[in-house]
């Protein structure tokens, strides 16, 4: 029987849609087959990379994040210090986002002017506008505090206790400056990395790593350009170093960097020294080959440097660190025994002022005690008994009925008020 015309062709297009239609299948199922493998070659990485920091016969490995995650790089370092074998040599090398890091025996109420850390269009005006959250974090070694933004690259470097030393990392560094044409660049008695500022060019030894063509005591001071922090454990140690090349924020740092309690509080941990910072002048991916070659070439091996990034947050290990780094309790209750002590007016009836002062005793993120001196007044143990500094939200309320201020260089202001610019509770921060 032959059928008419319009029923062959709509079998043929019925025939085409079902051949389609199983290719389209087909399609679908080769790429999740792709996708399955790819995820289990990823996780099967995943779970030997650990192994391959730990192996005994990589003498010496390098990596680079692609991650901003301040929390995460931190993390991935500690767990490369932790994990790395012994007479290993280990170069990582990470740029955060904008971000303050914490010494670890630092107060951040004494260093940082933590009200400026929010998202909220308070802080000071940047190049380019709206910096946004800025991150705080402690970190686990020592040193003081610094300033991370994307115009800042990181260097850490991983190896023996026996062969450390303070400076020998950080000529390393200055020897990939030099290579880049950073003639200007040494290592001063602070074991940082400055740029000399000197205005005539005077004879020296270009294998000096400490002196410069414009070496000059009579000159302006030099320029901080990478600051180094410590960590020294099980026969290991850790360098790690910011190198200023082009952050945009520089005129800012200083307002993020000076808390309106400075000076006021008595501590026991340890306070930055601030130093005049610029900027190198090289871009972040010529001074990460630098560095790398330069490290390479210092202990005369060949090796490729591994990616690292967001996926180690599966490595159980950096998991753990990554919690950890980012608690408010890592955050602020590491914090070393503190007094804060500030003097304060009450207006009497007569309209006149009298003088005190407001001290405050806190331990490890605790308040222990407050306390008035030359007033009459009197607060309650039970308003302020151990709570904890970064939890107080409302210094108004936490001080009920203490009718205060504060002599400051505009006048005065508020106690609470006060406080809270100087103590904002942890939804003021990041």
């Amino acid at each position: 029987m032959l059928l008419p015309p319009r029923c062959i062709a709509a079998a043929r297009n019925a025939a085409h849609l079902n051949h389609t239609f199983y290719r389209h299948i087909a399609a679908v199922r080769n790429v999740a087959f792709r996708n399955a493998a790819q995820l289990t070659h990823t996780s099967s990485r995943l779970l030997s990379w650990p192994a391959r920091v730990a192996d005994p016969h990589s003498r010496l490995q390098a990596y680079i994040s692609t991650s901003p995650n301040p929390v995460l790089n931190l993390s991935i370092e500690h767990f490369l210090f932790q994990t790395s074998p012994p007479g290993s040599r280990i170069l990582f090398l990470y740029t955060n986002s904008p971000s303050i890091i914490l010494g670890r025996n630092q107060n951040p109420w004494s260093e940082v002017n933590l009200s400026l850390l929010s998202a909220a269009p308070r802080g000071p005006q940047t190049e380019p506008p709206d910096l946004g959250a800025v991150a705080l974090v402690r970190r686990r070694s020592g040193g003081g505090t610094v300033f991370h933004d994307g115009g800042n690259v990181n260097w850490s470097v991983i190896c023996d206790l026996g062969e450390f030393t303070r400076d020998k990392h950080a000529e390393m560094v200055v020897r990939a400056l030099r290579e880049l044409g950073v003639e200007r660049a040494r290592v001063n008695e602070r074991h940082d990395i400055v740029l000399d500022q000197g205005a005539t060019r005077r004879q020296s030894d270009t294998e000096d790593t400490h002196r410069t063509p414009w070496t000059d005591p009579d000159a302006p001071p030099p320029l901080k350009v990478s600051g180094s922090a410590y960590k020294l454990a099980r026969n290991r140690a850790l360098h790690h170093g910011t190198a200023l090349l082009g952050s945009p924020n520089l005129h800012v740092i200083p307002d993020y960097l000076h808390s309106p309690a400075k000076g006021l509080i008595t501590s026991k941990g340890v306070a930055s020294v601030s130093s005049p910072v610029g900027n190198i002048g090289v871009e972040n991916g010529a001074f990460e080959d630098a560095v790398r070659d330069e490290f390479l070439r210092m202990y005369a091996a060949d090796v490729e440097a591994e990616v690292v990034g967001e996926q180690m947050l599966e490595v159980p290990e950096v998991k753990k660190g990554y919690v950890e780094l980012k608690s408010p309790e890592w955050t602020y209750l590491q914090t070393p025994q503190f007094t804060f002590s500030t003097p304060v007016l009450e207006r009497i009836a007569s309209g006149q002022l009298r003088e005190g002062a407001f001290t405050m005793s806190v331990r490890y993120g605790v308040i222990t005690s407050i306390s008035l001196e030359g007033l009459p007044g009197t607060l309650e143990l039970a308003n302020f008994a151990d709570r904890r500094l970064h939890e107080v939200q409302s210094w108004k309320d936490f001080l009920h009925g203490l009718d205060l201020e504060v002599p400051v260089s505009h006048g005065h202001v508020s106690l609470p008020s006060f406080l809270t610019s100087a103590f904002p509770p942890t939804s003021m921060c990041i």
